[in-house]
């Protein structure tokens, strides 16, 4: 019987067959294997995020219903303003204000309007000359209880003589845009009958 490769070897050429493929072994595991050792801690770090994120997400989702009744409260205890009437309330809340707060406006400015999807935004800048407490009653009684009024920009100076203080001060308000209702769609029906062209009749 004619033996094998293997069976022909003297036993130092089987350990150095052996040595060899041993080295080719560890040279393989060294080029292809080893250097994706370190992507296993960035693998675990991802997995362990996204388990995070998706355990945030799904306590949010929960909290709809909360947030949704929390809308409708705010938008309940909000201060309703016709559109038609929202920039006469705009400033006759600031003018009105002033003169219960003791502040003299120097400058009214005009009023500008800018609007986005869900709302109008009305600002004006004003100035004022007023000592301290007055203006900032004057300040805090705009922005207080179900006011749509607030500051974005304020710039003090003293007046000349020391004695008050110049004011200039952009106040904005945030006014709920209406959302126009949509007319109906008409049915299949109805465009049906409405679009059927008239059946000409026989003569």
């Amino acid at each position: 019987m004619k033996s094998g490769y293997w069976e022909n070897l003297r036993p130092f050429e089987k350990r150095v067959v052996v040595a060899v493929a041993a080295l080719f072994f560890v040279v393989l595991n060294f080029l292809f294997v080893f250097p994706y050792f370190s992507e296993w801690s960035k693998v675990d770090d991802r997995m362990f995020q996204a388990r995070r994120k998706l355990r945030m997400y799904s306590e949010e989702v929960s909290k709809t219903n909360t947030y949704w009744i929390k809308v409708r409260e705010m938008e309940k205890a909000g201060l309703e303003v016709p559109p038609e009437d929202q920039v006469r309330h705009f400033a006759n809340t600031i003018d009105s204000q002033a003169g219960k707060s003791g502040v003299n406006m120097t400058s009214g400015g005009r009023t500008t309007t800018s609007t986005n999807q869900f709302f109008i935004e009305l600002s004006r800048s004003i100035g004022a000359l007023s000592p301290e407490q007055p203006l900032v009653d004057f300040l805090y009684n705009l922005g207080s209880g179900n006011s749509l009024i607030r500051v974005r920009d304020l710039n003090l100076r003293p007046d000349p003589a020391r004695q008050q203080i110049v004011a200039t001060v952009t106040l904005v308000a945030s006014y709920q845009k209406k959302v126009a209702a949509k007319p109906p769609v008409a049915g299949p029906a109805s465009r049906s009958l409405g679009s059927q062209p008239a059946t000409p009749t026989k003569k």
